[in-house]
């Protein structure tokens, strides 16, 4: 996303005259009680503004990866769903579909929300059977991949994965056990954006 992240975080580069994390915020601030945002990079500025949309709690993980506060932080302790989300997604979210999901697999350590794959996005694409993730890969293609929606426990990742600091590392951990579960593919418009090109294209959208 550079140069627009050369002064600012990503989840703060505007989109139609919005931050881009601005989308999510405003369909969760208002149905989710406790919406818990982790900042890094570029992160004041992105914390000033989480504070004034509501957001109950912010992490600091600065300088570690994306899975870091499932480990070292509260969150530790919660035996409970948490939906995880990045920044950088533009969907609008169907959080009845993700929950019925996620409870019909019965309550997974970890659920990973599919969709179809877009033209050039790269993601992990899911090979499995059942519900059940056998294989992520980059490299190798399938009809589905994650879309950077997920559902956690975190009490139930910490009792059965060694402490790591990347999601990869945390899904394949749980894939050797056969612990890690995919839903139904998502079924609203899903977009990511990751480059300039695609930030352009959503903005005039």
């Amino acid at each position: 996303m550079m140069p627009l992240t050369q002064h600012t975080s990503k989840a703060m580069v505007k989109m139609n005259e919005s931050p881009l994390i601005a989308h999510t915020i405003r369909q969760l601030v208002n149905v989710i009680p406790n919406l818990s945002i982790t900042v890094g990079y570029k992160g004041s500025d992105l914390a000033k503004y989480l504070i004034e949309e509501g957001s109950s709690m912010i992490l600091n993980t600065n300088g570690h990866g994306n899975a870091w506060w499932i480990f070292n932080t509260l969150f530790s302790y919660i035996n409970e769903p948490v939906l995880v989300l990045t920044c950088d997604n533009i969907v609008e979210l169907d959080l009845t579909f993700i929950y019925n999901n996620y409870t019909t697999l019965g309550n997974p350590a970890c659920m990973v929300v599919p969709v179809t794959p877009a033209k050039d996005i790269a993601g992990d694409f899911i090979f499995g059977k059942d519900n059940i993730v056998a294989q992520l890969s980059r490299s190798q293609v399938s009809d589905i991949y994650c879309s950077g929606i997920q559902v956690i426990n975190p009490f139930a990742i910490n009792e059965r994965v060694k402490s790591v600091e990347d999601f990869n590392d945390v899904w394949q951990q749980l894939i050797e056990q056969g612990l890690l579960r995919y839903s139904n593919t998502y079924p609203k418009e899903w977009h990511t954006v990751n480059t300039v090109a695609q930030l352009e294209a959503l903005s005039v959208l």
